[in-house]
């Protein structure tokens, strides 16, 4: 038997995706330093002030950077699939679309739009079904944040006729 040729001797290539991961994680976590460096001086007398959890979480991210490329240079992720970019193009698409339209039609088609196009990315095909759908939700959790619990929500056309 050739031995050269077994898959559990061959030496893998470093993972580039989770590289990519590491790196967004560090520059994530230095964002975050940064941020929280401008807040310094508001602990006042006490060692836990605004700047702590901010702090722990960048500390956390930059452990989560370390860990993952060191991981991705020894090659120990598992072989993964190839990504369709079709579903991830759907949601990143009703996010975009919520933040394009958050303001000027407010939360509930904003976020029903969300809903729908996230659906569309998860395999629901009946977008003229998925939009009236997450509109309905959308328009439920608008009415439990902005009325029932007093919480600042954009209103749009739709908010506006009932409210």
């Amino acid at each position: 038997m050739n031995q050269g040729n077994h898959p559990s001797t061959q030496t893998r290539r470093p993972d580039w995706a989770a590289l990519t991961i590491a790196a967004v994680l560090a520059v994530i976590a230095g964002v975050i330093f940064w941020d929280v460096s401008r807040l310094t001086g508001l602990a006042g007398y006490s060692q836990v002030g605004p700047t702590t959890v901010p702090y722990a979480i960048a500390f956390c991210l930059i452990a989560l950077a370390v860990w993952t490329a060191v991981e991705a240079l020894r090659g120990d992720f598992p072989e993964r699939d190839h990504q369709e970019i079709g579903p991830v193009a759907w949601i990143v698409g009703g996010l975009v679309a919520q933040m394009l339209l958050l303001n000027t039609l407010g939360f509930s088609i904003a976020t029903g739009m969300l809903f729908a196009l996230a659906a569309r990315g998860f395999g629901k095909r009946k977008l003229w079904l998925s939009v009236p759908i997450g509109i309905a939700f959308s328009f439920v959790v608008w009415v439990i944040f902005a009325k029932l619990l007093q919480l600042s929500l954009p209103a749009g056309p739709l908010e506006r006729l009932f409210f």
